[in-house]
């Protein structure tokens, strides 16, 4: 057979990867593939000290490579929606077939990208654009394909779930582990899209499409970041047998779909729960199969290359034997549907709760009605006794059953009028991935 000849657009953290572990593995890759696979075109605007080059063709302008017409696959790791996006068209008008790592192009875009490459007749792979090292697009779209998907949750940003671990393990402040993981290198200077969620959210729009085959729709996913979070609440978590973990969820209601990032208390027994660290797990319940969890490295140079060349395996795969590629979102164009997305006052979960009270009778009684008149009763209790006579208030935190977050809200709007309560109650969602 022709070998399937690929350029690579991006030197990167991830570009150095798949360069490196492509000629460290293109023996094996291409006996996986079934035919040669050939890195023939190189496009990075600068040379990355980690890899050698020499002997391949390199151009500084990256749109060299999706024009030269020997490449028949385009691999995208330059990151961003601009250059990116205009890259992955041109690739497209060029009947090339494109590997990403881009979840924040597939995220925004993917709708339009997988209509144009569909009506062209080529692909679109981005395994690598979620979880990085771990095969969750090709579980959902092949492994799962027998499966009505009930609901899915995952550990899908590194950098959140770094923080918390080190928040929990050593009672350390948030700002200071952020700062830390700046230094490691976890997160960005502008860690924004990690601490808010935005980096979740991208990945999980596309787990939700493969899941309930609906088209993307970045927008309507509820996005809350993990800044907030206080030593305090992660310690009385512990203290309530749950570990605080930020969650992407999506799951099938009989009035919608929920799509929600947020922070969230799960029982410390669930082995996502376990998950520490930059590392990231997937769980997905199935109605055939159950619950199936997958685990492993969410990003990294290698970790992510490793995606990136599974991809690249199965296109090759594809143009070897010119056959069709499985559907970009795992269902034929015609079968995906839009969805009701439920707002988040539409949700209904479980809540953690702490207030600081007023040390004195009737207090608790106050609270307990106030929850009760929202359709919440309280599962489980920690009050903290003073440490000092001169102490008037003492901490509060509690469990409650699952209610509508629009009464929650209410609830505790009302909790915070109380002349006996200081300050704001801090809440955090539950789940019990049961």
């Amino acid at each position: 057979m022709k070998p399937v000849k690929v350029g690579l657009c991006g030197l990167g953290t991830v570009g150095s990867g798949t360069f490196n572990v492509l000629q460290r593995n293109l023996q094996e890759i291409s006996a996986r593939a079934g035919t040669a696979i050939e890195l023939t075109h190189i496009g990075a605007r600068r040379d990355n000290p980690a890899c050698d080059t020499t002997g391949f063709k390199v151009s500084r302008d990256i749109f060299a490579v999706v024009e030269d017409p020997e490449v028949q696959v385009v691999v995208e790791l330059i990151g961003g929606t601009t250059v990116a996006k205009e890259l992955v068209e041109k690739a497209i008008a060029n009947n090339k077939h494109v590997v990403t790592a881009n979840k924040a192009l597939i995220a925004e875009f993917g709708n339009e990208l997988f209509a144009k490459a569909q009506a062209q007749g080529v692909c679109i792979a981005y395994e690598a654009a979620v979880a990085g090292g771990i095969p969750i697009i090709k579980a959902m779209r092949e492994g799962l394909a027998a499966n009505r998907i009930e609901w899915l949750a995952g550990i899908i940003n590194g950098t959140g779930n770094f923080i918390l671990t080190e928040m929990r393990d050593k009672g350390r402040d948030f700002a200071d582990v952020l700062k830390e993981a700046q230094e490691l290198g976890y997160a960005e200077a502008d860690p924004t899209f990690d601490v808010e969620g935005i980096d979740a959210a991208h990945k999980l729009v596309i787990l939700a499409s493969l899941a309930f085959a609906m088209p993307l729709q970045y927008d309507k996913v509820f996005c809350e970041g993990i800044s907030n979070i206080q030593p305090i609440d992660v310690k009385y978590a512990e203290e309530l047998g749950y570990r605080i973990k930020h969650l992407g969820i999506a799951r099938r209601r009989d009035t919608g779909i929920e799509l929600r990032v947020h922070p969230t208390l799960i029982p410390h027994k669930r082995l996502i729960a376990n998950v520490d660290g930059v590392m990231n797990s997937v769980l997905v319940q199935g109605d055939a199969v159950g619950p199936t969890l997958y685990y492993g490295a969410g990003a990294g140079d290698e970790p992510t290359a490793s995606a990136v060349i599974a991809d690249l395996v199965d296109v090759a795969r594809a143009v070897a034997s010119d056959a069709s590629s499985v559907a970009a979102l795992g269902f034929t164009a015609e079968y995906l549907q839009d969805q009701t997305i439920l707002p988040i006052d539409a949700v209904e979960t479980a809540y953690y709760l702490r207030m600081s009270a007023l040390d004195q009778p009737g207090v608790m009684n106050q609270i307990t009605q106030i929850l009760s008149n929202a359709g919440a009763s309280i599962e489980a209790l920690v009050q903290k006794e003073r440490q000092s006579s001169a102490q008037d208030y003492v901490d509060v935190a509690l469990l409650t059953n699952s209610v509508l977050e629009a009464d929650m809200k209410t609830a505790i709007a009302e909790i915070e009028a109380l002349d006996s309560i200081s300050g704001e109650v801090s809440r955090i969602r539950m789940e019990s991935l049961g």
